[in-house]
Protein backbone atom coordinates (compact mmCIF):
# COMPACT_ATOMS: atom_id res chain seq x y z
CA UNK A 1 0.00 0.00 0.00
CA UNK A 2 1.01 3.58 -0.65
CA UNK A 3 -0.53 6.06 1.80
CA UNK A 4 -0.47 9.85 2.05
CA UNK A 5 -0.85 11.57 5.40
CA UNK A 6 -2.42 14.76 4.05
CA UNK A 7 -2.18 16.64 7.37
CA UNK A 8 0.49 16.08 9.99
CA UNK A 9 2.46 18.35 12.33
CA UNK A 10 5.43 16.06 12.87
CA UNK A 11 7.72 19.11 12.80
CA UNK A 12 6.53 20.09 16.29
CA UNK A 13 8.71 19.53 19.38
CA UNK A 14 6.57 16.51 20.34
CA UNK A 15 8.70 14.55 17.83
CA UNK A 16 12.12 16.06 18.56
CA UNK A 17 13.43 12.96 20.32
CA UNK A 18 12.33 10.31 17.81
CA UNK A 19 11.52 11.84 14.43
CA UNK A 20 13.64 9.32 12.50
CA UNK A 21 11.88 6.42 14.16
CA UNK A 22 8.50 8.11 13.64
CA UNK A 23 9.13 8.41 9.91
CA UNK A 24 10.40 4.83 9.73
CA UNK A 25 7.34 3.42 11.51
CA UNK A 26 5.10 5.26 9.07
CA UNK A 27 7.06 4.11 6.05
CA UNK A 28 6.81 0.54 7.34
CA UNK A 29 3.02 0.66 6.87
CA UNK A 30 3.25 2.35 3.47
CA UNK A 31 3.20 6.09 4.15
CA UNK A 32 5.09 7.74 1.29
CA UNK A 33 4.19 11.41 1.76
CA UNK A 34 3.71 13.57 4.85
CA UNK A 35 1.97 16.88 4.06
CA UNK A 36 3.05 19.55 6.57
CA UNK A 37 0.57 22.38 7.18
CA UNK A 38 2.04 25.52 8.71
CA UNK A 39 0.60 27.20 11.82
CA UNK A 40 2.09 30.72 12.00
CA UNK A 41 5.38 32.65 11.72
CA UNK A 42 6.94 30.70 14.59
CA UNK A 43 6.45 27.29 12.94
CA UNK A 44 7.75 28.23 9.47
CA UNK A 45 11.36 27.41 10.35
CA UNK A 46 10.28 24.07 11.83
CA UNK A 47 8.33 23.14 8.68
CA UNK A 48 11.31 24.05 6.49
CA UNK A 49 13.75 22.10 8.66
CA UNK A 50 11.59 18.98 8.43
CA UNK A 51 11.36 19.35 4.64
CA UNK A 52 15.14 19.79 4.38
CA UNK A 53 15.72 16.65 6.43
CA UNK A 54 13.23 14.56 4.43
CA UNK A 55 12.94 16.43 1.11
CA UNK A 56 11.24 13.65 -0.85
CA UNK A 57 8.56 12.75 1.69
CA UNK A 58 7.90 15.69 4.04
CA UNK A 59 6.26 18.32 1.86
CA UNK A 60 5.56 21.84 3.16
CA UNK A 61 2.41 23.94 2.99
CA UNK A 62 2.10 27.58 4.00
CA UNK A 63 -0.74 29.38 5.77
CA UNK A 64 -1.94 31.05 8.96
CA UNK A 65 -3.95 28.92 11.41
CA UNK A 66 -7.15 30.62 12.66
CA UNK A 67 -6.07 30.25 16.29
CA UNK A 68 -3.09 32.46 15.43
CA UNK A 69 -5.33 35.19 13.99
CA UNK A 70 -5.61 38.04 16.49
CA UNK A 71 -6.61 41.69 16.30
CA UNK A 72 -3.46 42.61 14.41
CA UNK A 73 -2.96 39.67 12.07
CA UNK A 74 -1.79 41.46 8.94
CA UNK A 75 1.88 41.16 9.87
CA UNK A 76 1.51 37.38 10.21
CA UNK A 77 -0.25 37.18 6.85
CA UNK A 78 2.46 39.30 5.25
CA UNK A 79 5.04 36.69 6.24
CA UNK A 80 2.88 33.92 4.78
CA UNK A 81 2.40 35.91 1.58
CA UNK A 82 6.14 36.47 1.26
CA UNK A 83 6.80 32.74 1.61
CA UNK A 84 4.13 31.75 -0.92
CA UNK A 85 4.90 34.30 -3.60
CA UNK A 86 8.55 35.28 -3.22
CA UNK A 87 10.48 32.38 -1.71
CA UNK A 88 11.78 30.59 -4.79
CA UNK A 89 13.87 28.20 -2.70
CA UNK A 90 10.86 26.31 -1.31
CA UNK A 91 8.04 24.66 -3.23
CA UNK A 92 4.83 24.85 -1.22
CA UNK A 93 2.16 22.25 -1.97
CA UNK A 94 -0.85 23.98 -0.42
CA UNK A 95 -2.17 27.05 1.37
CA UNK A 96 -2.84 26.22 4.98
CA UNK A 97 -3.61 25.39 7.56
CA UNK A 98 -6.16 28.19 7.55
CA UNK A 99 -9.86 28.59 8.30
CA UNK A 100 -12.15 29.32 11.21
CA UNK A 101 -12.06 28.16 14.82
CA UNK A 102 -14.95 29.05 17.14
CA UNK A 103 -14.00 26.46 19.76
CA UNK A 104 -11.14 28.19 21.58
CA UNK A 105 -11.97 31.86 21.16
CA UNK A 106 -14.72 33.81 19.37
CA UNK A 107 -13.11 37.20 19.93
CA UNK A 108 -11.60 37.48 16.46
CA UNK A 109 -14.19 35.80 14.21
CA UNK A 110 -14.29 38.72 11.76
CA UNK A 111 -10.51 38.75 11.54
CA UNK A 112 -10.50 34.99 10.96
CA UNK A 113 -12.96 35.40 8.11
CA UNK A 114 -10.91 38.18 6.56
CA UNK A 115 -7.74 36.11 6.81
CA UNK A 116 -9.49 33.15 5.20
CA UNK A 117 -10.80 35.28 2.33
CA UNK A 118 -7.28 36.53 1.68
CA UNK A 119 -5.71 33.06 1.79
CA UNK A 120 -8.46 31.66 -0.45
CA UNK A 121 -7.56 34.26 -3.06
CA UNK A 122 -3.88 33.33 -2.80
CA UNK A 123 -4.76 29.65 -3.33
CA UNK A 124 -6.59 30.59 -6.52
CA UNK A 125 -3.78 32.86 -7.71
CA UNK A 126 -1.20 30.10 -7.18
CA UNK A 127 -3.46 27.20 -8.24
CA UNK A 128 -2.76 25.46 -4.94
CA UNK A 129 -5.15 23.46 -2.75
CA UNK A 130 -6.32 25.16 0.43
CA UNK A 131 -6.36 23.23 3.71
CA UNK A 132 -9.32 24.26 5.85
CA UNK A 133 -9.70 24.11 9.62
CA UNK A 134 -13.38 24.54 10.60
CA UNK A 135 -13.70 23.63 14.26
CA UNK A 136 -17.22 24.47 15.51
CA UNK A 137 -17.51 26.66 12.42
CA UNK A 138 -18.22 24.35 9.50
CA UNK A 139 -21.35 26.07 8.20
CA UNK A 140 -19.58 29.44 8.12
CA UNK A 141 -16.57 27.81 6.48
CA UNK A 142 -18.73 26.28 3.78
CA UNK A 143 -20.47 29.61 3.14
CA UNK A 144 -17.18 31.48 2.87
CA UNK A 145 -15.77 28.96 0.40
CA UNK A 146 -18.99 29.24 -1.62
CA UNK A 147 -18.35 32.98 -1.85
CA UNK A 148 -14.78 32.40 -3.00
CA UNK A 149 -15.42 29.48 -5.35
CA UNK A 150 -15.04 30.51 -8.96
CA UNK A 151 -14.23 27.06 -10.29
CA UNK A 152 -10.53 27.37 -9.41
CA UNK A 153 -10.61 26.75 -5.66
CA UNK A 154 -9.82 23.24 -4.47
CA UNK A 155 -8.68 21.62 -1.28
CA UNK A 156 -9.55 19.69 1.87
CA UNK A 157 -11.93 20.29 4.74
CA UNK A 158 -9.44 18.96 7.27
CA UNK A 159 -10.66 16.82 10.20
CA UNK A 160 -14.16 16.50 8.78
CA UNK A 161 -16.66 15.69 11.50
CA UNK A 162 -19.90 17.02 10.08
CA UNK A 163 -23.24 15.75 8.83
CA UNK A 164 -24.08 14.06 5.55
CA UNK A 165 -25.68 17.35 4.43
CA UNK A 166 -22.49 19.29 5.17
CA UNK A 167 -20.43 16.61 3.45
CA UNK A 168 -22.56 16.94 0.33
CA UNK A 169 -22.17 20.72 0.30
CA UNK A 170 -18.40 20.34 0.56
CA UNK A 171 -18.35 17.76 -2.25
CA UNK A 172 -20.51 20.04 -4.40
CA UNK A 173 -17.90 22.77 -3.90
CA UNK A 174 -15.28 20.45 -5.40
CA UNK A 175 -13.50 19.81 -2.09
CA UNK A 176 -12.33 16.64 -0.36
CA UNK A 177 -12.97 15.49 3.20
CA UNK A 178 -9.99 14.81 5.48
CA UNK A 179 -10.63 11.67 7.55
CA UNK A 180 -8.62 11.01 10.71
CA UNK A 181 -8.71 9.51 14.17
CA UNK A 182 -12.18 10.84 15.03
CA UNK A 183 -13.63 8.08 12.82
CA UNK A 184 -12.43 5.51 15.39
CA UNK A 185 -14.27 7.18 18.31
CA UNK A 186 -17.42 5.30 19.24
CA UNK A 187 -19.64 8.34 19.72
CA UNK A 188 -18.43 10.39 16.75
CA UNK A 189 -21.18 9.19 14.40
CA UNK A 190 -18.73 9.43 11.52
CA UNK A 191 -19.26 5.80 10.56
CA UNK A 192 -22.89 6.54 9.70
CA UNK A 193 -21.98 9.64 7.69
CA UNK A 194 -19.10 8.07 5.75
CA UNK A 195 -21.07 4.96 4.90
CA UNK A 196 -22.92 7.10 2.37
CA UNK A 197 -19.92 8.96 0.91
CA UNK A 198 -17.89 7.62 -2.00
CA UNK A 199 -14.19 7.04 -1.32
CA UNK A 200 -13.33 9.30 -4.26
CA UNK A 201 -14.17 12.28 -2.02
CA UNK A 202 -11.96 11.25 0.92
CA UNK A 203 -8.30 11.61 1.90
CA UNK A 204 -6.47 10.24 4.92
CA UNK A 205 -4.84 12.33 7.65
CA UNK A 206 -3.63 12.09 11.25
CA UNK A 207 -3.28 15.70 12.43
CA UNK A 208 -0.42 14.26 14.52
CA UNK A 209 0.35 14.77 17.35
CA UNK A 210 -3.39 15.43 17.90
CA UNK A 211 -6.59 13.38 17.48
CA UNK A 212 -5.00 10.02 18.16
CA UNK A 213 -7.14 7.08 16.99
CA UNK A 214 -8.33 4.18 19.12
CA UNK A 215 -6.58 2.14 20.58
CA UNK A 216 -3.99 4.86 21.39
CA UNK A 217 -6.39 7.67 22.23
CA UNK A 218 -4.92 9.92 24.92
CA UNK A 219 -1.35 9.38 23.72
CA UNK A 220 0.67 11.20 21.08
CA UNK A 221 -0.60 10.63 17.56
CA UNK A 222 1.78 9.75 14.72
CA UNK A 223 1.47 8.94 11.00
CA UNK A 224 1.93 5.19 11.51
CA UNK A 225 -1.47 5.19 13.21
CA UNK A 226 -3.08 5.79 9.81
CA UNK A 227 -3.21 1.99 9.78
CA UNK A 228 -6.00 2.08 12.37
CA UNK A 229 -7.95 4.81 10.58
CA UNK A 230 -7.67 2.90 7.30
CA UNK A 231 -8.83 -0.28 8.99
CA UNK A 232 -11.90 1.42 10.47
CA UNK A 233 -12.76 3.10 7.17
CA UNK A 234 -12.50 -0.22 5.35
CA UNK A 235 -15.00 -1.68 7.83
CA UNK A 236 -17.38 1.24 7.32
CA UNK A 237 -17.11 1.00 3.52
CA UNK A 238 -17.13 -2.82 3.52
CA UNK A 239 -14.01 -3.10 1.38
CA UNK A 240 -10.33 -3.94 1.84
CA UNK A 241 -7.76 -1.63 3.43
CA UNK A 242 -5.85 -1.83 0.16
CA UNK A 243 -8.85 -0.46 -1.74
CA UNK A 244 -9.25 2.41 0.74
CA UNK A 245 -5.54 3.21 0.52
CA UNK A 246 -5.50 3.04 -3.28
CA UNK A 247 -8.41 5.43 -3.82
CA UNK A 248 -7.63 7.94 -1.05
CA UNK A 249 -3.97 8.04 -2.09
CA UNK A 250 -4.98 8.65 -5.70
CA UNK A 251 -7.16 11.53 -4.50
CA UNK A 252 -4.26 13.07 -2.57
CA UNK A 253 -1.76 12.60 -5.39
CA UNK A 254 -4.11 14.31 -7.85
CA UNK A 255 -4.88 17.18 -5.47
CA UNK A 256 -1.29 17.98 -4.54
CA UNK A 257 0.35 17.02 -7.84
CA UNK A 258 2.57 14.34 -6.28
CA UNK A 259 4.55 11.55 -7.94
CA UNK A 260 2.84 8.18 -7.71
Amino acid sequence: MIIVDTHTHIYLEDFNSDIDETIQRAENIGVKYFMLPNIDSVSIAQVKTMHQKFPESCLPMMGLHPCSVKEIFQSELKIVEEELFNNASVKYYGVGECGLDYYWDKTFIQQQKEALHIQSKWAKDLNLPIILHTRDSMDDGIELIKEEQNGKLKGIFHCFGGTIEQAQQIIDLGFLLGIGGVLTYKKSGMDVVLKNIDLKYLVMETDAPYLTPVPFRGKRNEPAYLEYILSRLSEVKNCSKEEVARITTENAINLFGLKN
